[in-house]
């Protein structure tokens, strides 16, 4: 639906890989050829399933079981045990037991007891969906192309004019065992039709093989992109422009201006993440005439609905007259009148044993000429919500351009999004990490103490932004840390943190990518061995343009974030023992180093007030995977001490009072507890990670 789109979808089906497959193993590739295009079912929505003869474990005949995607999970990445395994006889005798609409919920709970061969995965809401269509293989998918038709206000008339009686059509009806009910009925009385469009939701389709299934899948939604080519075809889209884009380097310093102020105003209760999207069917939408009207209306299909809340909120701007300061001058009045808004619609709707009002904020921020923000408690559930409400746009376009769009009603999302169900569903969810929807930047970040700090900050749910001069190193630790704690939370940035604009052009950055910052650590670093009489000014001026202004230049973005932002900040200074405590033949290292200790213990005077707490790691010869140890600064350290490159690091052992070695990982763990709460009552401290060293004892 989008006009970026490609025209038609590809059949994926590939005979001779499905041919040596069994029967779930098909039931997988199905599913993931199918999610691996977003105009086919948005990210974990929608549902496969088959009806497999199965050998029963018990009584060693065979039985037909269910395999039917599970609750949670997605259908791109799906494997075998995302599927639940239902005895289909005793989900047909769950009709026997079903008391009617207003008792519907309750027939979740029969569900495990259908479950074959003691399979854990927990049953989704659809699975009387499938278990009641009278065909071995079933396909629930959420087309943009398909829902613009099921969100039209002649969507039923509309599913007739394209489909003819191949496809068939049912009203609203929140997923549950009567809409299974009512599947299955359809079923019998056309035996003929290939599938249906379930209005505001979605598509049905089956068929008597598990290619044929995925054909009719792949068939009918192009059968409908092509409908939706032909009629809208010289139309005007949403009305027509109304203001016209900022370029593209101007919308993301817009963005980058107003996602902090947007993220201090809704993260009191816990810390969001942001995602920017400035694409040409976002920027179609936020510059149309429609834009209020339709943004009002909310999203129709109930997983658009789910990700995306009630509505949007629409922010005033005029990108021909580009005043963003007028924007963050009232932003905070905007925000407060859509908790009002959002309340209300809570009181409207709201029943006896409803679950407590949730979250009152926005997730989609929509901006003329800008864009479209959206917040979440981390990162990827940001993307998959704006995402979302892209595939809402292409659902508005298509059934605003041939007919009128029509939203789910007020009543009908409200008892989806507060449905008691969907409320145990977010109450089985694990314990948000320690720094979860929290963001950091670490300089010098892929060099040893910046990649074990970043990994560090990530295993606690942060989202990092890696800063470091060196492209190529740089390139390598993002690509590794992104494959074990994915692409979402890991960002590169090539900083040089002795030039002002760059650093302030890097900060920028990491606002678009996340929406703020939380944690700065400042670990960029050099060393330099020489006498003072052979220090040149040069060499002088080098460590202190990096270790003293760089580490200044860094804070002081970081604090004017943390200011916009309101909800405080964590700075950690990576100094060293050197900066305590003198070494021979390292002035210019050492002074360099103790100004970055000064400096932290001003900046903790100034940011008590709005809570940004500082704080220093001091490390000591960490020579493994330091980018320091492996040029010059390794030979002149082991000239200083009279030994050679393999006996250095047994001397600083023997020298260290715990005879220890010092590691990347030690360094960052103690960065780890100054950026976390657990020492939220921590500010102007130095933890010395060295082993132990009396010369560089604090007091």
């Amino acid at each position: 639906m989008s006009s970026t789109a490609p025209a038609r979808l590809q059949n994926l089906w590939d005979d001779a890989k499905a041919a040596g497959m069994t029967e779930p193993e098909r039931l997988v590739y199905r599913s993931n050829i199918l999610g691996s295009d977003k105009r086919v079912t948005n990210y974990g929505g929608g549902n496969t399933s088959s009806k497999i003869w199965q050998k029963d474990p018990l009584t060693g005949a065979e039985v037909e079981v269910l395999w039917v995607k599970g609750s949670g999970g997605d259908s791109a990445s799906i494997k075998l045990d995302g599927f639940s395994t239902l005895y289909m006889d005793k989900l047909r005798e769950l009709k026997n037991l079903y008391r009617g609409v207003e008792f519907e919920d309750e027939m979740v709970g029969y569900l495990p007891h259908a479950t074959f061969n003691l399979n854990p995965r927990a049953a989704s809401i659809d699975t009387p969906l499938h278990a009641y269509v009278n065909h071995p293989y079933v396909d629930h998918m959420h087309p943009d192309a398909i829902i613009a038709i099921a969100a039209s206000k002649n969507s039923k008339e509309l599913t007739q004019q394209i489909f003819g009686d191949t496809i068939g059509w049912l009203p609203w009806k929140k997923p549950g065992f009567e809409l299974g009910l009512w599947l299955g009925k359809f079923c019998e009385e056309n035996p003929n039709a290939k599938g249906l469009i379930l209005e505001s939701h979605g598509l049905f389709t089956w068929g008597d093989t598990p290619k044929e299934c995925y054909e009719t899948t792949i068939g009918i939604i192009n059968q409908a992109i092509e409908w939706f080519e032909k009629e809208t075809a010289g139309k005007t889209i949403f009305g027509g422009a109304a203001v016209q884009s900022l370029d593209a380097a101007a919308r993301r310093a817009v963005a980058a201006k107003l996602m902090p102020k947007i993220r201090g105003l809704i993260s009191e209760d816990s810390h969001k993440l942001g995602y920017f999207d400035d694409s040409p069917a976002v920027l179609e939408f936020v510059n149309s005439k429609n834009l209020r009207p339709l943004a009002a209306l909310g999203t129709s299909c109930p997983d658009h609905f789910l990700r995306t809340k009630i509505r949007p909120l629409v922010i005033e701007f005029d990108p021909a007259n580009p005043d963003v300061d007028a924007v963050i001058a009232r932003l905070a009045e905007d925000v407060a009148a859509y908790r009002v808004d959002y309340q209300a619609y809570y009181d409207r709707c709201k029943h006896e044993n409803s679950p407590a009002v949730r979250d009152p904020n926005a997730v989609v921020y929509l901006m003329p000429g800008v864009g479209m923000f959206t917040f979440a408690k981390d990162k990827t559930t940001a993307r998959i919500s704006g995402e979302f409400y892209v595939n809402a746009i292409n659902v508005m376009r298509g059934a605003s351009t041939v007919s009128t769009y029509v939203g789910l009603p007020e009543q009908e999302a409200f008892d989806i999004e507060y449905w008691l169900l969907e409320e145990a569903k977010l109450a089985r969810l694990p314990k948000p990490k320690s720094l979860a929807g929290q963001i950091a930047l670490v300089t010098g970040g892929a060099g040893g103490i910046g990649k074990a700090t970043a990994a560090r900050l990530l295993r606690e749910g942060a989202c990092v932004v890696l800063a470091d001069i060196d492209e190529t190193a740089l390139a390598e630790a993002t690509a590794e840390l992104g494959k074990v704690f994915g692409a979402d939370f890991v960002r590169p940035v090539k900083l040089n943190v002795t030039q002002e604009a760059v650093v302030i052009a890097g900060f920028a950055e990491t606002v678009v990518e996340f929406g703020g910052l939380d944690i700065l650590v400042s670990n960029a670093g050099i060393a330099s061995s020489a006498p003072i009489e052979e220090t040149s000014l040069e060499l002088w001026n080098k460590n202190m343009d990096i270790l003293s202004t760089g580490y200044f230049l860094v804070s002081r973005e970081a604090f004017r974030l943390f200011r916009q932002q309101k909800i405080g900040g964590n700075v950690v200074f990576v100094a060293s023992k050197n900066g305590l405590a003198a070494s021979p033949n390292a002035s210019a290292y050492c002074t360099a180093k103790a100004a970055e200790i000064h400096l932290a213990r001003c900046l903790a005077l100034e940011g008590a007030e709005a809570q940004i707490r500082v704080n220093v790691v001091n490390p000591d010869a960490v020579l493994r995977g330091s980018k320091i140890w492996a040029g010059e600064w390794l030979e002149q350290r082991a000239s200083t001490y009279k030994t050679d490159k393999e006996g250095l690091e047994d001397m600083y052992r023997q020298r260290s009072l715990l005879k220890r070695s010092v590691f990347p990982e030690d360094i960052a763990e103690a960065i780890y507890f100054f950026a976390s709460d657990m020492s939220a009552k921590s500010t102007g401290n130095i933890i010395n990670v060295d082993a132990g060293n009396a010369q560089s004892f604090t007091r």
